[in-house]
C-alpha cells in the first residue's frame, strides 16, 4: 500500500467523525427512547445548576455553587433555554455528544500520529489508528455516558486532546508547529481544569513534563512566548477557581472542605472509632485494586476482563521499548495514580458489584481508563503489523484483534453496562419519589410560589416543569455572608415561610424540615415512598391576590 502524508485532518479523519456521529446518536435515541437519560442524580443536578444560572429569583453566575467545576454547567446553558430540553434532560446531552465525537477523532489521531516516525503515513499506523477508534467508540459504558449530562464524555474528549497536542509538540520539527501545539495542550489543559479536579493532576504533571523537555532540548525550538503563556493557562483555570470560592464563599477550599465537599459528607457519617468507611481508605494498595477492578468493568466481563489488564502491562513494555517521541502516551495512564489518592486520601470511595459491600457507586471512575486500553490495545495490534509483510498474515491479525474487542463489549452488552447499572441501581427509589412529588406539585396553583430544599430533589420540579424561579431554595442568598445571610431570601423565607411563600415542600432530613416553623402552617399532603423520607407539602395560607 502507498503511504500517504500525514495531516492533522483529512477525509480519514472526517470519516471517522462522520461514524462517531452516527453511533452517538443512535445510542442516544435508545436511551432517550426508553427515558434513560436522567438515572444519574448527579445528571439531573448538573442540568439544574446550569438551568439555574438564569431560570432562578436570583440568577446569574453564582448559582453555579461550588464542589462541581463550572465548564459542564457553562456549556449546558445555552441548549437548557428551552423548557422541552430541559425536562427532558436532551440539553444536557448535547455537549457530551459532541465531546463523544471529538474524543473519537482524538484517540485516531493520537495513535496514528504516534506510530508514524517520518512524514509518510504507513498503512499500519492507519489500521491501528482504526482499532483504537473502535474501541474508544464502541464502548458499551461511554455510550451510554455520552448520552446523559454527565461529565464523563467532555472531560475524557479533553483528556485525550491534551496528549494529541503534548505529544505533536514533543515531536515538533520547528518551533513553529512547536508553538502552535503547546499553546492547543494549554487550552486543552484549562477546559479540563475546569471541568473535573482530574484535570488539574493532568495539568501539573503535562507543565513539569513540558518544562523538562525544553530544558533539556539542546537548541531552542519553542519561543519563550509560547512556554509562558502555556504556564500561564496551565494555572489560570485553579487559580481562577480558588479565587472564586475565596471571594463567594471566603474560603479558597470551600470546593474540597465545606459542607457540600466529599470530606464533609464522609464526617457527617463516619462515627469515631468506627471500622474504616470504605474500603481503600488511607490504604493506596486496595484503593488501586478497586479502581482497577472499576476499569476492567468498564471494558469486559467474565473471564476478558483480566486479558485487558495483560494488555496494558504487555503495551507498557512495549513503548518503553519503542522510539522516545512516543513516550507522551505514559500520561494516558494518569488515572490510575490520581484515584488511587483520590480513593485513599480524598473521600472518594468506589463500591463494586463483586466486591465489598457489593453495591455500584462511583464505577463510572473506571471510564478513565478506556483511551489507555484503545491506545495501548493498539500498540500491541502494530507490533505483530510492522513485522508481518504477507497481506493474509495481517488481516488475520486484524480480524482477531476485532474480534478480541467484539467479545469484550458483547458480554458487557450481554451482562448491560455497569455505568448503566449503576445508574439504574442508584435511581429506582429516586424517581419513584420524585415522580410522586411531581403529580402533587403539578396540581398547585400554576402563579404559586414554593419554598423548597433543591439539593436533593430538584428533579421533581423538572419532572413537573415547574420553573425554578417559581421556588425559594438554599441559592437564594449571599454565599460570602458566613455563617448565614440573616437577609437573604432562603434565611427570611426560613424564618417567616407566610411572608414569602404559598406552599412549603418539606422532605424528613432537609434544611427546610429542620428549619421551618411548621405550627402555623397547615399540611396538605404527605408523600411516601419505599426507600426514601416521607414529603409533606403544607399551606401557608398566604395568597397573593
Amino acid at each position: 500500500m502507498k503511504a500517504q502524508r500525514i495531516q492533522s485532518w483529512d477525509r480519514e479523519t472526517t470519516l471517522v467523525g462522520q461514524l462517531a456521529a452516527g453511533a452517538s446518536l443512535l445510542a442516544f435515541l435508545f436511551y432517550f427512547r426508553h427515558g434513560d437519560l436522567l438515572l444519574y442524580g448527579d445528571a439531573v443536578a448538573h442540568i439544574n445548576i446550569a438551568r439555574r444560572v438564569f431560570d432562578s429569583r436570583t440568577p446569574g453566575l453564582l448559582q453555579l455553587g461550588t464542589v462541581w467545576l463550572p465548564l459542564p454547567h457553562v456549556v449546558m446553558i445555552p441548549f437548557l433555554v428551552s423548557n422541552s430540553s430541559w425536562q427532558t434532560g436532551i440539553g444536557g446531552s448535547i455537549p457530551s455528544l459532541v465531546a463523544y465525537v471529538w474524543g473519537t477523532i482524538g484517540v485516531f489521531r493520537l495513535v496514528r500520529g504516534s506510530l508514524t516516525t517520518g512524514p509518510e503515513l504507513s498503512s499500519n499506523a492507519r489500521i491501528a489508528a482504526w482499532i483504537a477508534a473502535l474501541v474508544y467508540a464502541m464502548n458499551p459504558n461511554l455510550l451510554y455516558m455520552q448520552a446523559t449530562a454527565m461529565t464523563e464524555s467532555l472531560y475524557l474528549a479533553l483528556f485525550i486532546w491534551s496528549i494529541v497536542y503534548f505529544g505533536e509538540f514533543v515531536r515538533s520539527a520547528d518551533r513553529e508547529n512547536a508553538d502552535s501545539s503547546l499553546k492547543k495542550c494549554g487550552w486543552c489543559l484549562l477546559a479540563a481544569c475546569l471541568t473535573r479536579y482530574d484535570g488539574w493532576f493532568l495539568a501539573a504533571i503535562t507543565a513539569l513534563a513540558a518544562l523538562l523537555v525544553v530544558m533539556k532540548s539542546k537548541q531552542s525550538w519553542v519561543s519563550r512566548g509560547a512556554l509562558a503563556k502555556f504556564v500561564l493557562l496551565v494555572v489560570a483555570a485553579p487559580v481562577l477557581w480558588l479565587g472564586y470560592n475565596w471571594a463567594v464563599y471566603r474560603n479558597p477550599l470551600e470546593f474540597a472542605n465545606g459542607p457540600y465537599s466529599a470530606r464533609a459528607i464522609e464526617d457527617r457519617v463516619t462515627v469515631p472509632g468506627s471500622p474504616p468507611p470504605y474500603s481503600g481508605w488511607h490504604d493506596p494498595k486496595v484503593s488501586f485494586s478497586y479502581f482497577l477492578k472499576a476499569a476492567e468493568d468498564n471494558m469486559a466481563a467474565g473471564g476478558l476482563q483480566k486479558a485487558w489488564v495483560v494488555l496494558l502491562v504487555g503495551a507498557v513494555g512495549l513503548l518503553f521499548a519503542s522510539i522516545r517521541s512516543r513516550w507522551p502516551l505514559l500520561f494516558l495512564l494518569l488515572p490510575i495514580p490520581f484515584y488511587m489518592l483520590s480513593i485513599s486520601y480524598g473521600s472518594v470511595p468506589i463500591y463494586l458489584p463483586e466486591w465489598w459491600p457489593f453495591s455500584y457507586y462511583n464505577v463510572r471512575f473506571g471510564m478513565e481508563l478506556v483511551p489507555a486500553c484503545a491506545v495501548f490495545f493498539c500498540l500491541i495490534v502494530e507490533w505483530p503489523l510492522r513485522r508481518i509483510s504477507r497481506m493474509p498474515q495481517k488481516l488475520a491479525v486484524v480480524v482477531a484483534s476485532v474480534l478480541f474487542v467484539g467479545a469484550s463489549y458483547g458480554l458487557v452488552w450481554k451482562a448491560q453496562p455497569i455505568c448503566y447499572r449503576e445508574a439504574y441501581a442508584n435511581s429506582r427509589t429516586r424517581i419513584a419519589f420524585e415522580t410522586a412529588l411531581a403529580s402533587s406539585l403539578q396540581l398547585l396553583p400554576r402563579d404559586s410560589t414554593i419554598l423548597m430544599y433543591l439539593g436533593d430533589h430538584v428533579g421533581a420540579l423538572q419532572r413537573a416543569a415547574i420553573p425554578l424561579r417559581r421556588t425559594i431554595n438554599e441559592g437564594n442568598h449571599r454565599s460570602w455572608i458566613r455563617p448565614s445571610d440573616p437577609q437573604g431570601l432562603w434565611e427570611r423565607a426560613l424564618a417567616d415561610p407566610r411572608q414569602y411563600a404559598n406552599y412549603v415542600v418539606a422532605v424528613e432530613g432537609d434544611p427546610v424540615a429542620t428549619k421551618v416553623q411548621k405550627r402555623d402552617l397547615t399540611s396538605m399532603l404527605v408523600i411516601r415512598t419505599t426507600g426514601q423520607p416521607p414529603a409533606t407539602i403544607y399551606w401557608t395560607q398566604r395568597s397573593d391576590r
